[in-house]
């Protein structure tokens, strides 16, 4: 189906009348910030009020299939000021029309986006774009982060106040694809994934699939997060510092010019201050588990030169590394190195006014490495990826009727896991796989307010050899100028897994599949409807339903892996997931914000795993969940952002009984068995959190600066993490842990 809706509309367009074609012009160009020169994502580009286009990610817009004559070229873009170029255009000309926005204050008063978007071009299925601005100034444990950010979006979950990692739409985190300048990143975390390491001052711009993504991405069952780093001012040296309780930052940026190329770099560096805290805490406390060493820091950079008018390079580069040394008594110490490293190197080239290329080479190495001393045992389980490759991206606008992508994407990923427990080595594993997807997408407007976007992709992988095929379709109706329903689905494919360890991010290990070992895939579907229902206030409503086959995870329990082969050391299971989400969202005026509510459940079954062969809720199904997030700009430089959060509590598993085995020679004492009825049986408490904070903008000597004063918890809810059993008490005493308490925080910010 969707094969032939492409080619119906490819030869729709081919064999259009040659005379009525070559008397149409085209208006493209780039679209950036006067300020910076940073080229603008999603940026709208309209010529009155039934035609218009959204800048893609590198900025780029195309205005097709436009009858000579005159015409007012309106460019807008949310905090910036409108701006509006009168032309007049020939039979057949391609006229390059760049256009550089100011940036607008909001200080209470409304922007006014004079020219909107037409809706069907500004909303897509799953989409959610996620404004950097709205990140640093959400009320944060001790630093601002994007992960914790998205977390407060419908649809999306978190384990716990101490994890950053995501869970969208009832997938575990291994199934969002994380790219960073187009680059997968493997463990994008810190400080045991407390938070992510994406650096928001290095941040350009986010763009969120939440599902039913397009056929431009693969290699991941549930959602995208594509980020985007600056690419630095091209107009003048900037510089900046913070400095905040858990970690500091400095960045500096500015033009660049190499032999007559003009060009821009950034670089933006983050470290750790958290040191002289545990030292004091060790020192008052005389307390085990406090790390004796810890340290963690991230270095993001990126330098880009424009070639000429119509070619661009640019190469990007991200390392991050964590450290810590952790004794828990005279005789037992736990050491953890883990971090990632990144670059990234990209050209860009305008073949015509229509044709828009991109290529890209990336290297990505994700390395976990630790090690553990109890009672004079050792245990180690180191564990690498590296990850090589390359792909390349067309994009083609023959006209306002049909626009068509396609690409390929090639490269070389070597898995490498080794366990070695008392200097025996239990697991050796060491693979080199090659890999490589292609992918072809149109997008048609048939008339009427109809579009239909159909797309096919090929995911190949050297690990047993597995070619899937998998098609995506999306189709659109406007209903008026303020109304758009959407319905989406796709399958979806991915060759890896994550054996992750929720209490500490380094030791999280992937693994592929192989012989015997199938790639897990599954179904989307979604309906949406969106609404424009006043000024800069839109509300969105999706129904989502997914299913996951051939669900791939080391088998629990198994502790010597000698002679077995490579698909013994897994279980097989599936799951789905649905639900409905509503946000309302108010990006305009002193209050902005929004508000989501999602009502969804997921399950999960391994039918030839004992103890899992029944429907279990894993532990990150919630039924209800629902965020506020809302900004008041008070005046004079001073603002208020507040973020609630209610969710059902997690489901944890709890015995119903136990028996005790007495004069166990080998174990030296007894043994409780304990015994449960279902895993997962029951509910921990809702979980619901506020928290608060002010901010103060203002300028000395000449210098920007922020004061952030924020209160976390503030009500001091303490919400449950998990029962701890002791067994020991009869009957077993349940001793529950929770999680952060109120928390107060502040962070000063200068840039000049």
């Amino acid at each position: 189906m969707v094969a032939r809706l492409l080619l119906l509309a490819l030869v729709a367009a081919l064999l259009a009348p040659a005379p009525a074609r070559a008397q149409r012009a085209s208006v493209s160009g780039l679209v950036r910030d006067s300020a910076t020169g940073e080229t603008l994502l999603g940026a709208n580009v309209s010529v009155g009020a039934e035609r218009g286009a959204a800048t893609n990610t590198s900025g780029f817009y195309v205005l097709p299939g436009m009858a000579p004559g005159s015409y007012t070229v309106v460019f807008s873009f949310l905090g910036y000021r409108t701006y509006r170029q009168e032309i007049d255009l020939g039979a057949g000309e391609e006229r390059r029309l760049d256009a550089a926005l100011v940036p607008e204050a909001v200080s209470g008063e409304e922007v006014v986006v004079e020219a909107e978007l037409p809706i069907e071009e500004q909303a897509q299925v799953g989409l959610q774009d996620v404004p950097i601005r709205l990140v640093q100034d959400l009320p944060a444990v001790f630093e601002s982060d994007l992960f914790r950010s998205i977390q407060l979006l419908p649809g999306v979950k978190s384990a716990s106040d101490y994890s950053s990692k995501l869970y969208v739409r009832g997938g575990s985190p291994d199934q969002t694809l994380i790219l960073l300048d187009g680059t997968t990143v493997y463990n994008p975390t810190h400080f045991f994934g407390f938070f992510s390491t994406f650096n928001t001052e290095a941040i350009k711009d986010v763009r969120f699939y939440k599902g039913a993504y397009p056929a431009t991405y693969g290699g991941r069952l549930g959602s995208v997060i594509d980020v985007y780093n600056r690419d630095g001012n091209r107009n003048r040296y900037e510089g900046m510092f913070q400095v905040g309780l858990l970690a500091s930052r400095a960045g500096l940026e500015g033009p660049l010019a190499l032999g007559g190329t003009r060009g821009s770099f950034m670089l933006a560096v983050r470290r750790s201050t958290l040191e002289p805290l545990l030292a004091a805490l060790r020192e008052s406390l005389e307390e085990d588990a406090i790390p004796d060493r810890f340290y963690f820091y991230d270095i993001n950079a990126k330098l880009g030169l424009d070639l000429g008018p119509r070619d661009r390079i640019s190469i990007a580069t991200y390392v991050g590394r964590d450290i810590v040394s952790i004794p828990f008594s005279a005789d037992a110490r736990f050491d953890l190195d883990y971090g990632n490293r990144t670059v990234s190197l990209g050209y860009t080239r305008l073949l015509s006014s229509t044709l828009f290329a991109n290529t890209r080479a990336t290297a990505s190495q994700y390395f976990s490495y630790p090690t553990a001393d109890v009672a004079g045992t050792s245990f180690s389980r180191p564990n690498t990826i590296y990850d090589l490759s390359g792909r390349a991206d067309v994009e083609w606008v023959p006209g306002s009727a049909f626009d068509a992508r396609a690409g390929a994407w090639g490269g070389y990923l070597n898995t490498r896991l080794r366990s070695v427990f008392d200097e025996e080595e239990r697991i050796n594993f060491n693979a080199g796989v090659p890999y490589g997807s292609a992918y072809a997408q149109g997008a048609w407007r048939p008339g009427d307010g109809w579009i239909v976007t159909g797309g096919l992709r090929a995911d190949y992988f050297g690990a047993g050899n597995y070619l899937r095929v998998g098609p995506r379709l999306q189709v659109e109706r406007t209903m008026g100028p303020n109304v758009l329903v959407q319905l989406a689905g796709g399958r979806y494919q991915q060759f890896l897994t994550l054996i992750s360890n929720e209490a500490f991010a380094g030791f999280d290990t992937w693994v592929t599949t192989g012989d015997g070992v199938r790639p897990a895939w599954g179904d989307q579907l979604v309906l949406g409807i969106k609404a424009r229902v006043g000024a800069g206030l839109r509300l969105e409503t999706e129904v989502y339903g997914r299913t996951m086959r051939d669900l791939f995870e080391i088998r629990p329990g198994l502790q010597d892996v000698a002679g077995l082969d490579y698909a013994d050391l897994f279980r097989t299971g599936e799951g789905y997931a649905a639900g409905w989400e509503i946000l309302l969202q108010r990006d305009r005026g002193a209050l902005t914000g929004l508000i989501g509510y999602t009502l969804g459940t997921t399950r999960r079954r391994y039918p030839t795993s004992p103890g899992f062969t029944s429907w279990f809720a894993p532990k990150y199904d919630r039924l209800h969940d629902v965020t506020a997030v809302l900004s008041y700009q008070i005046g004079r430089g001073w603002s208020v952002t507040s973020a609630a959060t209610y969710a059902t509590g997690q489901a944890y598993t709890e015995p119903i009984s136990r028996y005790r085995l007495g004069d166990i020679g080998f174990i030296g004492g007894d043994i409780d068995v304990l015994i449960t009825d279902e895993l997962n049986n029951r509910r921990l408490p809702p979980y619901h959190r506020v928290d608060l904070g002010m901010a103060r903008r203002g300028t000395v000597f000449g210098a920007r600066y922020e004061l952030q004063l924020q209160v976390i918890n503030v009500y001091n809810r303490r919400n449950l993490w998990f029962y701890q059993l002791n067994t020991f008490e009869n009957p077993i005493e349940r001793i529950p842990v929770r999680q952060l308490p109120v928390l107060p925080n502040v962070s000063f910010e200068m840039r000049f």
